[in-house]
């Protein structure tokens, strides 16, 4: 089969030929049709991110596809069959032309949703839902901080949030990115270069909407000195550092609302931690997907031969929403 290669001379990417598959007891194998992209494909290929022990060295951590074979044990500890269309969450591996998935990490595809649609939910969808409900404890009438409203993930988190029942404040740094976002739902969307981010959670917290959960891929010096704006009890979740990994933080005001800081990555979890937050994953937000309340938002579908293009577009961050690999 071929997978995406990156060349350890020049980091440029290559549809190579691999080595297939070896089906092993308990997996899967899935012809993918599609492989989203995440941020954290770039840092797998600047070596900041490595992938776990026994994934493949390729990147791709979500892919949609169609079950073509089954273990023995899978047979016998799952309702999957040959045929099934499937999206998955992988430790990597996903820029190929077929992957192994254990079958406790497979969800079945939502009935309104394409292969390319589909392969934007698994690691996404998983983050959100892992960092609103299992980190944030989010519920109905709280209010989220999301920053960087313009990502593939923001693009999940924020009608996620809404579907159940909160008020979303998000950030973007320009003013053209606004009405792109419009259709997330936000409450309200701060232009960050043009409005002190401070100011606006001040001006929140005095109104009666304090920060229950914020989510927060940017971090920087400015960090530390929004936590006094969040409510009693909040969570501050880092789920990256993208402004820079310093910041100063008033240890009194932490203690004294009794703020949780919390750091959070989904790829560190235990394969069984995954296994039961994808479960739970179909069980409350395929509901909200079929019915159109929740849907991935895509921004661009390139052919798995343009994977360096693909890359190029999460670099300059000019994506709204998902970019996506079509491979079949």
């Amino acid at each position: 089969m071929k997978a995406i290669l990156i060349d350890k001379q020049t980091n440029a990417l290559h549809w190579s030929d691999v080595p297939n598959p070896v089906v092993g007891p308990e997996d899967a194998l899935v012809e993918i049709h599609a492989a989203a992209l995440n941020r954290a494909d770039l840092m797998q290929r600047a070596g900041d991110y490595p992938p776990p022990p026994g994934c493949p060295e390729w990147m791709g951590l979500e892919i949609a596809g169609v079950i073509v074979e089954l273990g023995e044990e899978a047979k016998k500890k799952s309702s999957w069959k040959i045929g099934d269309r499937v999206c998955a969450l992988l430790g990597g591996g996903g820029y190929a032309e077929y992957a192994n998935v254990k079958y406790d990490m497979l969800m079945p595809i939502p009935k309104n949703l394409s292969f390319e649609e589909a392969s934007a939910i698994p690691e996404a969808f998983a983050t959100a839902y892992l960092n609103l409900f299992i980190e944030g404890g989010l519920k109905a009438g709280d209010t989220l901080l999301m920053h960087a409203g313009a990502s593939g993930l923001a693009s999940v988190i924020i009608p996620m949030a809404k579907a159940f029942g909160a008020r979303v404040i998000t950030t973007v740094i320009e003013d053209s990115v606004i009405d792109r976002i419009k259709h997330l739902g936000a409450d309200r969307i701060v232009n960050s270069r043009k409005e002190d981010i401070l100011k606006v959670l001040e001006e929140e917290r005095d109104a009666g909407h304090p920060i229950d959960v914020a989510i927060d891929c940017l971090g920087g010096s400015i960090q530390g000195k929004c936590l006094q704006y969040m409510r009693y009890g909040g969570r501050w979740i880092m789920i990256a550092t993208l402004a820079g990994d310093i910041t100063e933080v008033d240890l009194k005001k932490l203690y004294v609302l009794n703020v949780r800081l919390i750091g959070s990555t989904l790829r560190s979890k235990s394969p069984e931690f995954k296994a039961k937050l994808l479960a739970t994953l179909v069980e409350n937000v395929w509901p909200k997907v079929e019915s159109d309340e929740v849907r991935p938002t895509i921004y661009k579908i390139l052919p798995i031969t343009e994977a360096e293009e693909a890359h190029a577009i999460l670099q300059r961050g000019e994506n709204v929403g998902k970019v996506v690999l079509k491979v079949k």
